[in-house]
């Protein structure tokens, strides 16, 4: 069996697909370590997975002004040195990155000692992270339809993205009733990705008093630091009683979606993998600051697949009219929900799995392993 690193942290959508993958993993026998960054989101998400081997590596975002990229240059540096030292004494047989800015130091460390590096991409744009190391990489995975100009021959594989093994749909009104909502009543999940989206939190706030007036709950997931728990009790027409629930996190997603008629949420990529996974529909709010603006990229196809609905952030005011909309067609909301069951397709994490297996099983030094192991 194999040993591998995995480069997976700063954000949810970064870390879930790599406890995916590193599950799958696990499950084969191989031996896997997942480097995540010190933020406060891979902590909490890892503190689920104790069957899993983590480390918290140095590094920094690249973030504005001379200061920030001062940081960023410092915490690289750090990266790179814990990175090299971890590969040298443990010799794994691949290093895979799921972008953003941990992967950068054990990518290049990785090459440096030899080793076999490999990128996931779930963005329709690449990031600045998997284009600039696509140069170093054994495989690099992207979206179907997705190209990678600075890959080498002969690496790049069409992929989706890892799901966790426990992701799946739960009964919608047991769903409801472990997360505090009436099961009898309909309810549209507000995400702002592990972050947060103040826009989005704000528009639910705002928007609560008439949703619940039209009989519609709100469950949303302000983002760590950005809101206190809350459950607000408001009124329909008829006097019955409507929840909007705020929390700041939950580590249970599938869960959370399962619950939802519709979820009005920012179009990251992981996001999206578990929308399909749990075929909820929903009406998308890219970040428009994103990279490259890569989530409306994301968000475009999803809409084109028949997904649901895109509501850019300059036009929020048309957000609740669509919601409303959307919660008082059911016809529509089947028609979306069969969409992203013909999305469910192969496996990424066992597709992966299969392709890391056979990379790393053809290099000279694993055919050198298995004819010893055989000898003895």
């Amino acid at each position: 069996m194999s040993r591998f690193l995995i480069s997976c942290g700063g954000t949810g959508g970064h870390l879930a697909p790599g406890i995916a993958l590193a599950e799958e993993l696990q499950r084969r026998g191989h031996t896997v370590r997942l480097l995540i960054s010190r933020k406060q989101v891979d902590a909490r998400l890892a503190e689920k997975y104790p069957q899993l081997e983590f480390e918290a590596v140095p590094s920094a975002g690249l973030e504005g002004g001379i200061a920030g990229v001062v940081r960023f240059a410092l915490g690289q540096m750090r990266a790179l040195v814990t990175s090299w030292r971890r590969v040298r004494r443990e010799r794994p047989a691949a290093v895979i990155g799921f972008g953003g800015f941990t992967s950068v130091g054990p990518a290049v460390a990785a090459w440096l000692l030899g080793v076999p590096v490999v990128l996931h991409e779930a963005n329709r744009v690449p990031g600045r992270a998997v284009r600039v190391l696509g140069r170093i990489a054994r495989r690099v995975y992207l979206p179907p339809g997705v190209t990678l100009g600075a890959a080498r021959r002969g690496a790049v594989r069409e992929s989706g993205l890892p799901v966790r093994r426990e992701f799946r749909r739960e009964p919608t009104d047991q769903a409801r009733g472990s997360l505090g909502l009436l099961v009898d009543r309909p309810v549209v999940v507000v995400l702002g990705g592990s972050q947060g989206a103040s826009a989005l939190n704000t528009w639910s706030r705002d928007a609560a008093v008439e949703l619940a007036e039209n009989g519609i709950q709100l469950y949303c997931l302000t983002g760590l630091g950005k809101g206190t728990e809350e459950v607000r009790r408001l009124r329909d027409r008829d006097g019955a009683e409507v929840r909007a629930i705020a929390v700041p996190f939950s580590d249970r997603m599938a869960t959370v979606l399962s619950a939802a008629d519709l979820a009005v949420s920012r179009a990251g990529a992981g996001t999206i993998a578990e929308l399909v996974r749990t075929e909820t529909p929903a009406v998308l709010v890219p970040y428009p600051q994103a990279a490259d603006n890569h989530q409306a990229a994301n968000a475009a196809a999803f809409v084109r697949d028949g997904g649901g609905r895109l509501v850019p952030q300059g036009r929020l005011v048309e957000l609740t009219a669509v919601v409303r909309s959307l919660v008082s067609d059911p016809a529509a909301l089947a028609a979306h929900r069969a969409a992203l069951r013909s999305e469910q397709g192969v496996d990424a994490a066992v597709m992966l799995a299969n392709d890391l297996e056979s990379l790393v099983s053809s290099r000279p030094e694993a055919s050198l392993r298995s004819a010893k192991e055989q000898a003895v």
